[in-house]
């Protein structure tokens, strides 16, 4: 069924062959609220209430949530930083093995490094030990989380 357009009389449109259910009908206008219809004071401070109940819920999970990202991605990448870093230290010689400390740069902002370095002296392993230094490796994010490990390397004099 095709549907065709008048000319326009008195500003209306005058549309033939279309089913009436598809035809404009009239807005029934608005009627004014009946006295009593609204929401009461205290209804409307029950649901602000409730509304602020969960809003801190949800705030609280959200600050977690980013509190356990923020740890996750540390302990992710602190021991490859500490490895990094230990592996500078095995390539130096044994006469130049002292403590250093400093950060990652850029690359890794608030992310520092320590490394202790020690002679150790042990009664039972006796001139064994001799050559022997133990490595203290930190590694530390705003001093807020730390990772550490402790080993040991033989360094002929």
């Amino acid at each position: 069924m095709r549907s065709s357009i008048k000319q326009r009389t008195e500003g209306r449109l005058q549309v033939t062959g279309v089913p009436a259910s598809f035809k404009l009908q009239p807005v029934p206008s608005p009627q004014p609220p009946a006295p009593g219809s609204g929401f009461t004071l205290l209804e409307v401070m029950v649901a602000v209430s409730i509304m602020a109940i969960v809003l801190v819920a949800v705030y609280r999970l959200h600050s977690q949530t980013i509190s356990m990202n923020i740890a996750a991605k540390f302990y992710t990448s602190a021991p490859l930083l500490a490895q990094g870093k230990l592996a500078e230290f095995e390539i130096m010689p044994a006469d130049k093995l002292t403590g250093d400390s400093g950060d990652f740069g850029e690359n890794f902002p608030g992310y520092y490094w320590n490394v202790a370095v020690e002679d150790v002296e042990s009664e039972p392993l006796g001139e064994a030990a001799k050559g022997l230094k133990r490595l203290d490796v930190t590694v530390t994010l705003n001093n807020e989380f730390s990772y550490s490990f402790r080993t040991y390397r033989f360094a002929e004099e």
